[in-house]
């Protein structure tokens, strides 16, 4: 691993440990977390790895192999609100910690990033390495959920990212040829396995060459839009009201939403009706994973990218792009985007056989679509995994 070359490099000796953290996939429920809705997800075999030795003054001194700089602090330093840099992520994680257990030992460590940034929560990945890293050195024990809930505070409250909880539970809580049936508004979960009768499938992950930041994209935007649709929706039908920062799409009955949705703000009611198709669609897909009915399971992904960008207008023109591109290839039984979709990658299920063929037909047309963005682009298969709790 680059990290841990880079290690001895830096320090001249070998890393204490290295910890990994898968990054995920999420077919199903995107956007709808935050919103209390049901998601389908998966931990892969690709992710963040950290190499670290325990720094007994309980200073922090952090190096990337993916981002240039040194950066160094003590739990004094970190303050209350990002700085701007990489390294936010790891500063959130250590204030989440510190504010709930005590912190005596920092750590110094190298970073590392399979895959470019983007599309596959590498920022909570980042933050779950980093946070079982510092509790490990401190003797703390959190549990998987105490790991989920920090991790998730620390992109809220440190990071500025509005984020709900698929990322973490998903690095956390998945099983190998599984998918996490999570419903986000009470946190009950199913893990349900690959089913006997499944057709063989392969996972693929494209990135588009294009970065992102959370933070300064949309994606709180968004947030704000559908609180707003389902305060708005809530009154139309005089049911009890909560605070608009607390009110989610959940809280508003279905049947609440077909009388009212025409007495909305366009732009509220394409946020709303995405909500409510697609937690249909997740927990439809979970039906259709536990029959092994692959084929339905990737048009009901399909059926997600399209409403992703037709109904929550999430996408930039490279990422829209390539999941037109998997629509038309043969071989893809679905695709969508791999995360908020502001910029980063897409993923799709393939048949299995096919996969070097249909993913060398959706990179060569993409390059075609996007030149400049040739030495960038990069696809990867991959396979589902443990997530950091088992």
């Amino acid at each position: 691993m680059k990290c841990v070359e880079k290690y001895r490099a830096i320090y001249g000796s070998d890393p204490g440990q290295v910890d990994f953290c898968p990054y995920r996939i999420s077919p199903l429920g995107a956007h709808v977390d935050h919103q209390g809705g049901h998601i389908n997800g998966m931990a892969i075999d690709m992710g963040i790895h950290f190499a670290y030795s325990p720094e007994p003054g309980g200073s922090f001194e952090l190096t990337s192999v993916n981002f240039e700089g040194t950066i160094r602090f003590t739990e004094q330093e970190i303050g209350d609100r990002a700085k701007g840099d990489w390294a936010d992520h790891c500063r959130g994680a250590a204030w989440m910690l510190a504010e709930n257990h005590e912190i005596n030992i920092g750590l110094r460590g190298v970073l590392e990033g399979e895959f470019p940034i983007g599309g596959l929560s590498s920022s909570a990945g980042v933050i779950i390495v980093f946070m079982k890293a510092l509790a490990k050195l401190n003797d703390i024990a959190l549990s998987d959920w105490e790991l989920i809930e920090l991790a998730k505070a620390a992109e809220n409250r440190y990071v500025g990212v509005a984020c709900g909880k698929l990322d973490q539970c998903c690095e956390v809580l998945s099983k190998r040829d599984s998918i996490l049936f999570l419903d986000c508004n009470d946190d009950s979960y199913e893990i349900i396995p690959k089913s006997v009768d499944s057709d063989a499938y392969e996972i693929a992950v494209f990135f588009s060459g294009l970065e992102r930041s959370l933070a300064s994209s949309a994606y709180n935007l968004r947030l704000d839009e559908c609180r707003a649709a389902a305060y708005s929706l809530l009154e139309y039908a005089g049911l009890q009201r909560k605070a608009i920062v607390e009110t989610r799409l959940r809280d508003v009955p279905r049947d609440a939403f077909d009388a009212y949705k025409n007495r909305l703000p366009e732009v509220f009611a394409r946020r709303a009706q995405h909500f409510f198709e697609e937690d249909e669609r997740a927990c439809l897909g979970a039906q259709a994973w536990r029959r092994g009915d692959i084929e339905e399971y990737g048009k009901l992904i399909s059926e997600s990218g399209k409403s992703c960008i037709g109904l929550y207008e999430c996408g930039c023109p490279e990422l829209i792009t390539m999941y037109e591109i998997m629509r038309r290839t043969p071989g893809i039984y679905g695709g969508c985007f791999s995360g908020a979709g502001f910029k980063g990658s897409c993923m799709a299920f393939i048949e299995k056989g096919r996969t070097e063929e249909v993913t060398a037909s959706v990179m060569k047309e993409y390059i075609k679509a996007f030149p400049a963005l040739e030495s960038k682009v990069v696809s990867a298969v991959c396979s589902s995994v443990d997530g950091v709790g088992k």
